[in-house]
């Protein structure tokens, strides 16, 4: 009963401490995300007034977090939308693979970490967080845009490459064999495969089974069949927010439409809870010693995602002004990037690997959405002069 009272004293502050920063980051202009990082930096293990017993509990609600956003965004668009825009963005997904996995592979080798910690690292700098993404697209009101189709395909390349790249990794950390990391892989690839068949060729039986003209009813439906999917797939070593996605993507028009307006109050709420939990689980003693390393790895990091963007999208004709949209869509990093970085750290990869990677992800995390909403006057100027 104790334990009861102090998790609900713990998360109402904490919710309460958030909606008083949402409501400062609105009447200053700027995204929140910046300030629900540091809020979880001062509540984490190091911070100014750690939680005693209730991160366990918020961390299951940042994973639903993720999960919420992932399956709001699928709802934006349709299976055959998804299909043209990944089959018209596949070399542009290489190109973000090779521009973005390269600065943390040669930041590993260059210190010496060895070959193991340099494809940990890749991934770290690889991934975009499809979360926070997500949160900025919607959040400047970016979904309707020409090149946000090209943002969200490559979002969906990454999250299906860390299909392939998280089981390989997991398989060089723990030394097992070639075959050993070869059935790992496949399992994996089968997986995905199977979740996108049955979204785009069977996603009429699937509205159907969740179609509902009881509101109550169609949330409860749609959100636990994301969630089992997310958990399948979590299971099987694939992403949970690829499941969640494709639960989304199967969903069409007036149903879409109505999951979505439903979603919204459920996702904000958890997503909030996303960032701090991300906030949480990092030691603010720790970032210092790494600090000028992770701040010139993000500088990096910023660059190539620029260039990503603006690749993608000039590919797909759109203008300056979109091409611009497009790289600071891509610049935050999050979820993924802990997990790979965790891993690494668990399995003793390099003891100095999980602070630069925690500072990395923290500045580029807070960077991304404050970038954005700083740059999005400067982009609509230019837009209009041309």
């Amino acid at each position: 009963m104790q334990h009861t009272a102090i998790v609900f004293l713990e998360f109402g502050a904490v919710l309460l401490g958030l909606g008083v920063l949402g409501a400062l980051a609105l009447r200053v202009g700027i995204s929140p995300i910046p300030l629900y990082l540091l809020a979880g930096l001062a509540f984490g293990t190091g911070g100014v007034v750690p939680l005693a017993t209730s991160q366990e509990f918020i961390s299951v609600g940042a994973e639903l977090g993720v999960v919420l956003l992932l399956l709001t965004l699928g709802l934006e668009y349709n299976a055959d939308e998804l299909v043209t825009s990944l089959r018209g963005n596949a070399t542009s997904g290489l190109v973000d693979l090779v521009l973005n996995a390269a600065p943390g592979a040669i930041c590993a080798l260059l210190l010496g970490w060895g070959p193991v910690a340099a494809v940990a690292m890749a991934g770290v700098t690889y991934a975009t967080s499809s979360g926070i993404a997500a949160k900025v697209l919607s959040d400047l009101g970016w979904l309707g845009n020409r090149e946000t189709p090209t943002v969200l395909s490559l979002l969906v390349f990454e999250d299906l490459t860390m299909a392939v790249y998280l089981p390989v990794l997991t398989a060089m950390l723990a030394g097992l064999s070639l075959a050993s990391g070869a059935a790992t892989v496949g399992i994996a690839l089968v997986t995905v495969s199977v979740v996108l068949v049955v979204a785009l060729r069977y996603g009429r039986f699937i509205e159907a089974f969740v179609a509902s003209p009881n509101s109550e009813v169609l949330l409860l439906k749609v959100v636990g069949l994301a969630l089992l999917v997310a958990g399948l797939a979590q299971t099987l070593q694939v992403s949970a927010a690829v499941g969640a996605f494709l639960v989304g993507i199967a969903l069409s028009e007036q149903l879409a439409h109505d999951t979505r307006t439903l979603l919204e109050p459920l996702r904000d709420l958890f997503a909030a809870v996303f960032f701090v939990f991300f906030g949480l689980q990092t030691d603010p003693a720790k970032i210092l010693p790494v600090a000028g390393p992770a701040a010139l790895l993000a500088v990096a990091g910023m660059i190539t995602k620029l260039l990503t963007g603006a690749f993608a999208a000039r590919r797909a004709g759109i203008a300056k002004a979109g091409q611009a949209r497009a790289g600071i869509a891509l610049i935050p990093r999050g979820e993924f990037n802990i997990v790979i970085a965790g891993l690494a750290v668990a399995a003793g990869a390099h003891p100095d690997l999980g602070p630069l990677a925690a500072a990395y992800v923290l500045i580029l995390a807070a960077f991304g959405p404050l970038a954005a909403k700083l740059v999005q006057p400067l982009i609509t100027a230019v837009a209009r002069r041309a």
